[in-house]
């Protein structure tokens, strides 16, 4: 992996965070505030790992893991300290990995059509990588932060987080494909 590559994925992954946090968690605050602070229905970071994923390998899971730590070091009211939390630090790990571990997965299952670096990847696969990232992602969420939900939540929040996460993908990937169109057509 290429600096550039590193910094785009860390920047992007900063940049959907921040909206996510800025933009959309206000909003679901207002309907769903006991679910919010674990989850979102919209959760744009997830179409980042997904895609990193996809063009990077397991590779990926550094600048992910990096974009995470200073996304939560940014976007949430904490200290440093906070960053350093091992649950925080387990929980950065899991959505690190899920994607990757995702697209390892379904290669075993369909090795002709999924691939890391494959750019005709169709999309279809990608939104299925992406659901299974989201899966992996929720159980290891629910896991790192067993014991810290409410009693009932644990379900309600695995099921916003698989939401959010697909919603997220294709929010993503969709804003992307847009993005690109205008740069080619420049």
């Amino acid at each position: 992996m290429t600096v550039r590559a590193f910094v785009v994925v860390v920047l992007t992954y900063l940049l959907a965070h921040g909206l996510t946090a800025w933009l959309i968690a206000p909003v679901q605050a207002l309907y769903m505030p006991e679910i919010t602070v674990y989850a979102s229905l919209v959760y744009l970071p997830h179409g980042v790992r997904v895609l990193a994923a996809w063009l990077l390998g397991w590779t990926a899971v550094f600048p992910l893991a990096i974009g995470a730590l200073l996304s939560e070091f940014l976007f949430t009211s904490h200290d440093f300290a906070h960053v350093a939390d091992p649950v925080l630090l387990k929980s950065v790990a899991v959505g690190a990995a899920s994607a990757p571990l995702a697209f390892g997965l379904l290669r075993m299952l369909r090795p002709a059509h999924v691939t890391d670096r494959r750019p005709t990847l169709h999309w279809s696969w990608l939104l299925l990588t992406g659901a299974v990232a989201s899966g992996l992602n929720s159980v290891g969420q629910s896991l790192v932060f067993s014991g810290r939900l409410l009693p009932g939540q644990p379900l309600s929040v695995s099921v916003v987080y698989l939401v959010g996460d697909i919603i997220g993908l294709v929010v993503t990937a969709l804003a992307l494909m847009l993005v690109f169109r205008a740069m080619r057509s420049r």
